[in-house]
């Protein structure tokens, strides 16, 4: 028999407490609730016990509406707020140049803060856009068509550097300026150009998005080429208005930079050209006061028409003052572009040296030759002028260097002690480095015509050398680049990885790098701090012929018949330019303009391509 429990059911707890109702006889309003002037003048306490009231009374709907109208009214503005020198601060975090656009688009105040000139100038440092003096003097050459994007959002206001950044915003509420033009302030009574960092970051960044995927063809020129040699480049200079060609056929062609035209054909020469180099117009004299062949001013001049002497500037006053933004340039390195620096003439300034053992020197603007100048026994294989002075140092195989003065036409001075065809050479302020086929590399005074160091290590003939401040670089036959200090001459590195002839170098301090190329087809980038190889890149298939980098960008050329942009820090590549071609003799990047000399379909071809932004 089964027994049934009885189960008993749990007891029902109490009831939870409930809030107590807001008891509203504690706040009696003695006035109409609905005139805010009467709200105005309760107590803090009474106006929060009158706010509750009203809210308890209000439809969830009406507590959505309130909500959406105080949230608004709740932001603060923190840029606005703070002082001008921390908002400043706190934007220089940003560094995408769109985001700092449509940051200029919010308020007023936000657009004054991100038109302040000092944000633009770390923006430029943060890309590695460092402006030279060219950039700095304001020259505003005419540019091409790219898009600019996003960026044309950027504002375009100058700075006075002796303003703070407060002062800098309360002044450009009451002025608007030209980001060209002076600049007026209650410290300086006359007016000043200033530099206007944020508009050479737009244009620096517009041109380095198109040179990863853009650009466009100025013009491209195809010669035949009668004979085998004839129509081979031998040489190219390249700046901002004119690309120079220099070529075996003894012609030297001069195109536009801005245009890519055909300007004119410098002829002269009786046998190829291989060497040319280009002075730019204007700059400034960077001696005292005495004339580079050691006579005071008041000296005989040379016997030239009054036009040649004017784009000489014989006849003008030298502008001795070095600008502000240049500084010592006691040791400037060389252009890789094979163009120099004037010293304040008008007009730009071609030198040529050629296998008929002279060097010519003409003027650009009219296409006339102004000087024939004489005295090496053979083939005057490489020439380089200095910054700022109208010095040229040519080497020959006649195994001599010789300095002239291509503003008087003379010669200044033979440097003798190589045994052997001098193939290369490098200037560096007053310094002068030469690579022989004699294995041995000198360091010369252009001045004196001293060899401070004689460097020895290589075992074969050297092809390339590179100077930069107190470093040498030098590769050759051996298939080793040797780094040198300049100032004592000691070898610091033996750089290895190639497996053929070291035919292209480029060295620079300001990026602390070296980058070579090989007749085996491969470009390696070496860390100047630490000696080692950064990246090695089977760049083409036969020889390098040409071989530029920056902080962004490198680029190579090849017999393979590709030109080819890889990422300086990285080795990424990013794009072959142009149409594969039979060889790639010379490329040449400066600026938003690259020239680039190939044979195609069996004839030369000389492209001009320009990556520069759209002028707004």
């Amino acid at each position: 028999m089964t027994d049934f429990m009885p189960i008993v059911s749990p007891p029902t707890p109490a009831p939870s407490p409930r809030p107590s109702p807001f008891h509203y006889s504690t706040f009696q309003p003695k006035y109409n609730p609905l005139i805010p002037s009467e709200f105005s003048t309760l107590g803090p306490a009474s106006r929060k016990q009158y706010l509750i009231s009203i809210l308890h009374e209000c439809s969830p709907a009406e507590l959505r509406f309130i909500s959406q109208t105080i949230t608004p009214m709740l932001k603060r503005d923190v840029l606005t707020e703070l002082p001008a020198e921390l908002a400043l601060h706190i934007l220089a975090y940003v560094d995408d140049p769109c985001t700092l656009a449509r940051a200029s688009q919010v308020c007023k105040r936000w657009h004054d803060l991100v038109a302040d000139d000092w944000l633009w100038k770390v923006l430029c440092d943060t890309y590695s856009f460092r402006a030279d003096t060219e950039d700095k003097s304001g020259a505003n050459l005419s540019e091409d068509d790219e898009s600019w994007d996003e960026t044309d959002k950027f504002t375009s206001n100058p700075i006075d550097p002796w303003l703070t950044a407060r002062d800098r915003l309360k002044r450009q509420e009451l002025t608007s300026v030209s980001h060209w033009g002076p600049y007026s302030s209650d410290e300086l009574l006359h007016p000043r150009t200033q530099f206007s960092h944020q508009e050479y970051f737009r244009r620096a960044y517009g041109t380095m998005l198109n040179l990863r995927k853009g650009g466009n063809i100025l013009r491209a020129h195809r010669m035949p080429i009668p004979t085998p040699d004839s129509g081979v480049v031998t040489s190219v200079a390249l700046d901002t208005e004119w690309v120079v060609v220099g070529l075996a056929n003894s012609k030297i062609h001069l195109f536009s930079a801005i245009t890519g035209v055909l300007s004119r054909t410098l002829m002269g020469h009786e046998l190829g050209v291989w060497a040319v180099h280009l002075i730019c117009r204007g700059g400034y004299w960077g001696r005292g006061e005495m004339d580079e062949d050691g006579f005071p001013d008041d000296a005989d001049d040379p016997v030239v028409p009054a036009a040649l002497k004017t784009a000489l500037g014989i006849d003008r006053r030298r502008r001795m003052q070095y600008p502000a933004s240049v500084g010592d340039d006691s040791s400037k390195p060389s252009d890789i572009c094979c163009t120099s620096e004037g010293w304040g003439q008008p007009n730009s300034i071609i030198v040529s040296a050629s296998c008929d053992k002279t060097l010519r020197v003409w003027d650009a603007k009219s296409g006339h030759c102004i000087y024939v100048l004489r005295g090496h026994t053979a083939t005057v294989r490489c020439a380089r002028v200095l910054h700022n002075r109208p010095i040229a140092v040519t080497g020959s195989r006649d195994s001599t260097l010789r300095v002239w003065n291509i503003q008087k036409g003379v010669i200044l001075r033979v440097l003798h002690g190589h045994t052997a065809s001098v193939r290369c050479l490098d200037v560096c302020g007053n310094k002068v480095v030469s690579g022989s086929y004699d294995t041995t590399c000198r360091i010369w005074d252009v001045d004196t015509g001293e060899c401070i160091r004689l460097l020895r290590g290589h075992s074969h003939q050297i092809y390339s050398i590179a100077i930069d401040g107190n470093l040498v670089a030098s590769g050759g036959m051996d298939t080793i680049v040797r780094v040198w200090d300049a100032t004592t001459g000691n070898c610091i590195a033996q750089l290895t990885g190639h497996t053929a002839l070291v035919c292209q170098l480029q060295l620079s301090t300001s990026t602390s790098l070296l980058a070579t190329g090989g007749s085996d087809g491969r470009v390696i980038t070496f860390s100047l701090r630490s000696f080692t190889a950064l990246q090695r890149l089977a760049a083409h298939d036969s020889s390098v012929t040409s071989l530029q980098f920056d902080a962004n960008f490198l680029i190579t050329g090849g017999n393979d018949g590709r030109v080819r942009v890889f990422e300086t820090q990285t080795g990424t590549w990013v794009r072959d330019l142009s149409e594969r071609s039979e060889s790639v003799w010379k490329v040449l990047y400066k600026k938003g303009v690259c020239a680039i000399m190939c044979k195609r379909a069996g004839k030369t071809v000389m492209e001009i391509w320009t990556f520069k932004p759209k002028e707004r």
